[in-house]
This record gives structure tokens, C-alpha cells and sequence, in this order.
């Protein structure tokens, strides 16, 4: 309705042409001039036709807007293209408006048609950075259209916008032993089948070309003929990621969360400053998994998928991630990952149901390491995750939170059952936390605490 209004309705040329024919007809009535009533009465008939043909006739357009990448890392510089086409009413200008959230800065503004256009068709691009993972509102754009007298205005939505989706940028990772015993590949050699079962055949029958040194000797005489070792094969490891996404474990509760995007499209993200740097955390060890050839499969601490109650997840129910399209999914849902909200949270038991993440591991045969990134632990809490270790090829937890010394007799627990875990605080550098996670010779300082030589002391971290 405000495109209505008197002050949005007529352009200044079409305002003086108003005053102009109201002058006029004064003066008609004044001076007794009927030639003057017909000049006077024209100059204000013009505008007014002028208006209401540009809103019966209103020109239409459509638009199509593109983002190069689809899902660009927090910091790096989306690149936005518009491909506009439609008709003018009649030749009049038409100016175009992107709407932005606040933190892109001034919108950007273009004429349509561009200059050399030719077939109706304008090509436009303009730049965004964004600091903050998210999903972001970008557009609608608005068209304001002219007679062609340019004396009248009307301002309409072309369309309604589309998502940007903001990733976490990964932090690049120093190589440690939790990909030891693996190719340069991330492939590792067993004497088992790749799928082994109880009633797997380590024999099979002689080839032709089968080297001799294969000759399984005591198959041979129990069937009367050559049997020979079946060849080794390779299994692809798995790494697990456990994303903790409780809002108590980060926050203490949804107190002193604060939002991070989807301004115009959803809510603030539900976060913190510990579970950013859980986000990171799970984006860059992810990266550096898949860059080894390793699978990935991202747990919640109820054993459920870990984007399942993300946004931005392009399949909310999948949890096993390969290959640079598994980053690409993984990099995609980690966008919009919040803290469980307390009805999120609702209906589940408040202790952790270790049971089920053992369950869940079990199908894994120890193919590779499980790495958990938590909140802030309590002894109870760590006796359920406790289990988990034993059915990975190591297991690895990192405790994020503010006061990473209140976290001891929760890392006493995961300790003694096998996990190499530390406390750190947010401000901690990830690289070096990595670097010194698998570092297990503790020096004792004068305070009690214990600390590991190298990067992970000087993270702040608490083994």
C-alpha cells in the first residue's frame, strides 16, 4: 500500500506538472480564461493518467540469481549473478535494488537494461563476504518503474530472494598418528574380507598364475586338490565424529547463546562461542579424514545422524560422508548446526545413552578412530560415553568449554576407559590442539594439574 501514497506516487517532474495545472486553473478562474482551464486541466489530467496506465500496464520481469560458490566458507567472497529480463512499460527507466541483511553492507543498485543489452536480457554480478557461518537472505530485488514521461513511480518486488548458505571455514591440520597404520591412501591391508562375516572362506581353488608360495598346504590335503590363501584385501577406514549439541553442555542452558544468521529467513542460530569453535573444529577434522581417504560418519551423543536437526543439511538423515562431495554435504549442514533448543531437546532421557552410540559403533568393526567434540562433561555424563572406546581404533575427545580445569574428574573417567581426551577453552588454537591430542606424557606442575609437552600446553589445553 505505501507505493500508493502522494509522496511515493509522482516523481518531481510529475509534482510540478500538478502545480503548474493547479496555478492554471487559478488563473482561469481569476481571469476568466476558459483556454487557461483547458491547459490547467490537462497539466493535471497528464500525471494522473500517466500513474494509473503504469499500474494497468505494469511492466513484468523475472529474474535469476546465482551464487558462485553455492556454499561459500566464512570469510571468502561469494560472487552473486543476476540475469534479468522483461519488458519497460513503454521505455520508461526502471531502477533495481538488492535487499541485504545489515552485515553486507549498502545494497547494491543497477538499471535495467544494462548498457549493450541486447533481447531484454541484462546480466548483472556484484560481491559478498560474509565473516559468520549461516544461512543469509539475499534479495528480493525490487524494481522502481517510470512513465515514459518520467512524471509517475511505482516500486515493486521483482522476487523473493534466496539463501546463501555461509559454511565454516576449515583450519588446515597437522598430520598426527590418528591416521597411522594407514596408505598415504587412508587404505589399510587385512587379512579379512572387506565385509567379514563368521563364515568367510580364507581358501579358495588354485588358479592359473596363482603363485605357488599361496598354496594353503593343509586346505590342499584336506580337499585332494590345490587350495590356495585368498588374497589379502582392503578396507576402507572410517572415522567417527561425535558432535556434542546440547545447549546445557555449551552454555549452561540457552542463556548467553547468541545468534550468528538467517536474518530474513529463520532465526538466530542457537550458539556460543565454544560451540562455534566446536563447529570449526568438526568441519576442519572432517576435511582432514576425507583428504586421507577415511569415511566419515558425524554422530550426535544420542546416536542419531549429526545434522538432523540442522537447516542447512541437504539430507538431514544421512550420516556417513565420502569424498569431496561428503566435505562438500558435511561443509553444507555444519552452515545451520545449532545447540538443541529445550524442546529440541524434549523427551529425551538427561543421561546420555551410551548404550546406543555402542550399539551404533558396533556395525563399525574398529575401522577407524572415533573423535568426540564435547561441551562441558560431568563424571555421570562421561561414565555413559565411557564404552565408546573400545570400538574404535582409538578414541579421541576434546571438552570445549570456559573453565577447561573445572573438566577433571570428567577426563579422569573417559582416561581410565581408554580415551585420550583434554579440556580446552574456545580461544585455544585448533592446530596445535590436534597436534597435541595423541601426546600422552603428562608433567606435573606445581598446582597439581597435569598438561602435555608441546603444542597442546601452550593451547591452554588440559590433557
Amino acid at each position: 500500500m505505501s507505493s500508493w501514497l502522494p509522496h511515493r506516487f509522482f516523481r518531481p517532474r510529475g509534482w510540478a506538472m500538478l502545480g503548474a495545472g493547479l496555478l492554471m486553473l487559478l488563473f482561469a478562474q481569476t481571469l476568466g480564461r476558459r483556454d487557461l482551464m483547458t491547459v490547467g486541466i490537462f497539466l493535471m489530467l497528464l500525471p494522473l493518467l500517466a500513474g494509473a496506465g503504469l499500474r494497468l500496464l505494469r511492466p513484468g520481469f523475472t529474474l535469476q540469481r546465482t551464487f558462485s560458490p553455492e556454499v561459500v566458507e566464512a570469510g571468502a567472497t561469494a560472487t552473486v549473478g543476476l540475469i534479468v529480463s522483461g519488458s519497460r512499460a513503454g521505455g520508461g527507466r526502471v531502477e533495481m535494488r538488492e535487499r541485504l541483511p545489515a552485515r553486507f553492507g549498502a545494497p547494491p543498485s543497477f538499471m535495467y537494461p544494462s548498457r549493450g543489452t541486447t533481447g531484454g536480457t541484462s546480466r548483472y554480478e556484484y560481491h559478498l563476504v560474509c565473516a559468520q557461518r549461516g544461512q543469509f537472505r539475499i534479495g528480493g530485488a525490487s524494481a522502481e518503474f517510470s512513465d515514459p514521461f518520467v512524471l509517475t513511480r511505482l516500486r515493486q518486488d521483482v522476487d523473493a530472494g534466496q539463501l546463501l548458505t555461509v559454511s565454516p571455514a576449515a583450519v588446515p591440520l597437522p598430520p598426527t598418528s590418528l591416521t597411522g597404520g594407514r596408505g598415504v591412501d587412508g587404505m589399510k591391508a587385512t587379512r579379512q574380507r572387506a565385509n567379514p562375516s563368521n563364515d568367510d572362506v580364507m581358501t579358495r581353488q588354485y588358479r592359473h598364475g596363482d603363485p605357488l608360495r599361496r598354496v594353503h598346504w593343509p586346505a590342499t590335503a584336506r580337499h585332494g586338490e590345490l587350495m590356495v590363501r585368498q588374497e589379502e584385501s582392503v578396507t576402507t577406514p572410517e572415522a567417527t565424529l561425535l558432535l556434542d549439541q546440547r545447549a546445557a553442555a555449551f552454555t549452561g542452558g540457552l542463556s548467553g547463546v547468541f545468534g550468528t544468521g538467517h536474518e530474513g529467513a529463520h532465526p538466530e542460530l542457537a550458539t556460543s562461542e565454544a560451540f562455534e569453535w566446536a563447529v570449526v573444529a568438526a568441519m576442519s577434522i572432517s576435511a582432514h579424514f576425507l583428504e586421507h581417504s577415511y569415511s566419515v560418519r558425524v554422530l550426535d551423543l544420542f546416536a542419531q545422524p549429526g545434522f538432523l536437526h540442522s537447516r542447512s543439511a541437504p539430507s538431514r538423515h544421512e550420516e556417513l560422508f565420502d569424498g569431496s562431495a561428503g566435505l562438500a554435504t558435511i561443509a553444507a549442514s555444519l552452515a545451520a548446526v545449532e545447540l538443541s533448543t529445550p524442546r529440541a531437546a524434549a523427551g529425551r532421557a538427561a543421561a546420555l545413552p551410551g548404550d546406543a552410540l555402542v550399539d551404533k559403533l558396533a556395525t563399525t568393526s574398529r575401522r577407524g578412530p572415533v573423535v568426540a567434540l564435547l561441551g562441558q562433561l560431568g563424571p555421570a555424563e562421561a561414565a555413559a560415553l565411557a564404552p565408546v572406546a573400545g570400538h574404535g581404533e582409538g578414541a579421541f575427545a576434546i571438552l570445549v568449554c570456559e573453565h577447561p580445569e573445572r573438566q577433571k574428574p570428567a577426563l579422569e573417567v573417559l582416561r581410565r576407559a581408554g580415551w585420550h581426551a583434554t579440556a580446552v577453552p574456545p580461544k585455544a588454537p585448533l592446530a596445535q590442539v590436534w597436534a597435541g591430542l595423541d601426546e600422552f606424557q603428562p608433567l606435573a606442575r606445581g598446582d597439581g594439574a597435569e598438561v602435555h609437552r608441546g603444542s597442546a600446553a601452550a593451547s591452554g589445553a588440559l590433557p
